[in-house]
Order: C-alpha cells, then structure tokens, then sequence
C-alpha cells in the first residue's frame, strides 16, 4: 500500500537514485559503525546505508512508517519525536565508539533538532543532514554577511561544517517548494569551553535587532549585568566573528 505523505510531518521521500548514491558517498558508512537515521521514511537512504554498515539505528514519527520499518532485520527503531529522545541512551559497541548522526530533517523544525543535538555533541562523531539550501546557507555564513546570524555562531562553535551536495526539488515525492543541499558537520575536537546556555543569550540579545549597532540592545544588557570588559558595541551583530561572542560569555562567566 503507497503511503501518503503527511504535511503535519513535514514528508518529502527522496527519490533521485543518483541523489541517494551521492549523499551515501559522501556519508562514507563503515561495517560496525554506530549510526543513527533521524526521519527514514520510505527507506530510501536507509537501506543503502545498512547495506554498509550491517545494523541501523533509525528514529520514526510516523507510526504507519515505523510498523514497515520493523519489518527490517537489521534495524532498530525509536518511534519517537526526535526531540524527545536522549542520544546518550541509544546503544554503542563501547564509550569510545561515537554516534554518526544522519537524516532527511523534516525542514519545519530542522533548527530545534540542531539545537537540541548540540546538547549530546560529546557523543557525536560526525552529522550528515539534508536540509533546506536557506537554512545551511545560515549555519556556514561567515561574519558581515546577510545569512550570518544566531545559527551561524551556535553552531560553528561546536561544529566545522561544509555544504557537500546541491539536491534540486525534483529529486523529491512530492517535490518540496525549496531549494535543498546536504551538510557535514564534525565536532570540533578542542571547543572553546563556555556556557552553551549563557553564550546563546548573548547571540541571542545581539542579533535581536541586526540593523541597528549593539549599543542599543546587547550594550544595554552588558550594562545591566554590570560587565565591566572591553566589548565594541559600536558595531552590528554580524560583524563580530564567532569567537568575539565566545571570549564574551567567558568574560561575563569569568
């Protein structure tokens, strides 16, 4: 029986084969790996990618695709809301076998997965997400242009990323309405140490009006911290690179 697509899940099924054996290369997948599908779907890119690696773990919304998808001898499923699950309790061969992370992100909340895998990336060796073109134009921008933002400095504080493929509409049932692309994203393996939580306000306050200088929203908040540092607020947010914002949660932590 076809499954329907379901717009509340945000569902489009890759189907380019050319596309599927492109993002599988580019994944790499290796006998005995530990690596986790988030949004399979149809299989599609699952099973190529079992074919390599021997077992699978897979995380599942749709409960009509997670009943076929228990139907595999060589996967594991987590019907679930992937952001309700806990990485650190999906089974590795030892601790010191990291997760690789891959999926077809349904693009209505791929930002949320981002952010709530961020808090796991100490088990995280490498992750491969197809996305919206937009949004990972965002996670690799680079200081003083349009797309650099809150995003941009999250993440490029705990990840190196590169955009690796260009995946047009058409390679999709149904096509979606946007551009798509697939992004690698591996951990930085000395991050700056800060905190997630505070460096996030800070980011978050900056780029809270991105025409206007600093002074008025994230120079006011240092003010009513009372920090007394070196901070130019007499900039834009996104003229100050990643690593300004880092030294600044450390101060303020300090």
């Amino acid at each position: 029986m076809k499954h329907i697509p379901r717009k509340r899940f945000g569902q489009h099924f890759l189907a380019d084969r050319g596309v599927i054996a492109a993002i599988v290369q580019a994944i790499d997948p290796r006998a005995g790996q530990a690596m986790v599908e988030i949004g399979p779907g149809l299989a599609a890119l699952t099973q190529p990618l079992v074919e390599h690696l021997g077992h699978l773990t897979v995380i599942e919304l749709d409960r009509d695709l997670a009943v076929r998808l228990r139907a595999h001898p060589q996967l594991s499923v987590i019907e679930s809301d992937v952001l309700k699950v806990d990485f650190s309790d999906i089974p590795r061969p030892s601790d010191a076998v990291k997760l690789r992370v891959v999926g077809n992100l349904p693009y209505n909340i791929s930002t949320p997965i981002l952010f709530h895998l961020l808090q796991f990336v100490e088990l995280i060796q490498d992750q491969h997400f197809m996305l919206q073109k937009e949004v990972i134009d965002r996670m690799v921008a680079r200081p003083a242009t349009s797309d650099y933002g809150r995003l941009s400095v999250m993440l490029q504080w705990r990840y190196a990323m590169e955009n690796v493929l260009a995946v047009p509409p058409e390679s999709f049932d149904p096509p979606p309405r946007v551009d798509s692309a697939v992004v690698r994203m591996v951990p930085h393996t000395r991050p700056a140490a800060v905190d997630a939580d505070l460096l996030s306000t800070v980011v978050r306050v900056a780029f809270s009006q991105r025409r206007k200088l600093m002074r008025h929203t994230l120079g006011r908040w240092l003010e009513e911290k009372a920090f007394s540092g070196a901070f130019n607020v007499q900039r834009r947010a996104e003229e100050v690179p990643v690593e300004e914002y880092v030294a600044l949660a450390q101060a303020l932590a300090g």
